[in-house]
C-alpha cells in the first residue's frame, strides 16, 4: 500500500500523524510541501475530492497574516493561487492513500482508511 503524507516537519499536528503510522507500522513517504512546493495538477485534485474551503488552512498564521483583500471574496481560484505561492496555506496533513484522501488528523478516521 503506497502511503503519501503531505504537510511541513515542524508542525506539531505533522508530527502527531507521523508518530501514530508509526505506532501503527504503516509505511508512508513524507513531502514536505514548505521545502518542495506543492504541484499545481495535485492541489488541484485534493481540492476537486475536499473542495477548497477544506484545503485551504485559514486558521494558520500565513492565512492571517494576509492583506484584507486576499482574504475577501475567496473562490476556487484565488484560494488556489494563494496556496500555491504559499503552501503553508494547505490545511494539515494531508495523507493520500490507496482508499483516497484523508485531510487533517485524527487518529479514528486514520485507523477506519488504513487499518
Amino acid at each position: 500500500m503506497t502511503v503519501t503524507l503531505y504537510g511541513i516537519k515542524n508542525c506539531d499536528t505533522i508530527r502527531k500523524a507521523r508518530d501514530w503510522l508509526a505506532a501503527q507500522a504503516v509505511a508512508y513517504d513524507f513531502h514536505d510541501y514548505k521545502t518542495t512546493g506543492v504541484n499545481a495538477a495535485r492541489l488541484a485534485r485534493w481540492i476537486e475530492l475536499e473542495g477548497w474551503e477544506t484545503v485551504l488552512n485559514r486558521a494558520g498564521t500565513t492565512f492571517r497574516k494576509l492583506p484584507e483583500a486576499d482574504k475577501t471574496d475567496l473562490d476556487v481560484d484565488k484560494a488556489t493561487a494563494l496556496m500555491l505561492a504559499q503552501p503553508s496555506m494547505i490545511k494539515r496533513p494531508v495523507l493520500e492513500h490507496p482508499g483516497g484522501l484523508l485531510i487533517g488528523f485524527k487518529p479514528e478516521r486514520y485507523a477506519t482508511a488504513l487499518l
